[in-house]
């Protein structure tokens, strides 16, 4: 479990790619480096790249290595991503945290675009294409995951949300460079989706109260 509050800027130092039976890519194997988040991490441990939760498979010094699976290499950026590229990184939450951020699992839903940045007075306006599948458990002023970065939606439509970026998400995380076509790992609120099954068995069985 994460909060969304990133750590720091890894950077990838190491991409080895395994290929099934076939000649297809099956897995890939990351080493990043991350001297924060390797500062009190354990073969086993969980940390979030780019919203990602991998599991460390080794520590060596300031730098940890990850396995990253066929599904989740299909359905994030992670597979994007090449030497010298810099990701999002933050270590699991302790239970005695502050949860500053908002409830994170690290299990991408999709992925958006980045359509346009607005740079303002104080922030940057961020606009995101909306995945339409992803669409109903996003609201205005709720919270959303962005590449691992826990925001709120400042604006909202049928095909894209809008987010505000201050100046120290601008510095401290991969949204400070992203650029118009990249695209980010987006992690919807899992409350939303909890409601919608509950309500869905709720409505099916005709309960009424």
């Amino acid at each position: 479990m994460f909060t969304g509050i990133v750590a720091e800027l890894g950077e990838v130092v190491e991409v080895t790619e395994h290929a099934d039976a076939g000649g297809d890519v099956a897995a890939t194997q990351l080493m990043i480096n991350g001297p924060t988040v390797t500062s009190d991490v354990a073969h086993g441990d969980s940390i979030a790249v780019n919203g990602v939760c991998l599991t460390v498979t080794r520590v060596d010094g300031t730098r940890f290595t990850a396995d990253v699976m066929d599904r989740t290499l299909n359905c994030s950026n992670l597979g994007q991503l090449r030497v010298g590229a810099r990701v999002n990184l933050e270590r699991a939450a302790r239970a005695a945290d502050r949860l500053d951020g908002h409830i994170v699992q690290g299990h991408v839903d999709g992925t958006g675009q980045v359509l346009q940045r607005s740079p303002g007075r104080g922030s940057t306006a961020v606009r995101i294409s909306l995945p339409a599948h992803l669409a109903r458990y996003v609201v205005a002023k709720g919270s959303v995951t962005v590449d691992g970065v826990s925001l709120t939606v400042a604006e909202l439509d049928d095909a894209s949300f809008t987010v505000s970026l201050v100046p120290t998400t601008l510095e401290l995380t991969t949204l400070g460079f992203a650029e118009p076509g990249d695209a980010v790992n987006l992690e919807v609120d899992v409350l939303a989706k909890y409601v919608e099954r509950l309500m869905s068995h709720t409505i099916g069985q005709g309960v009424t109260r």
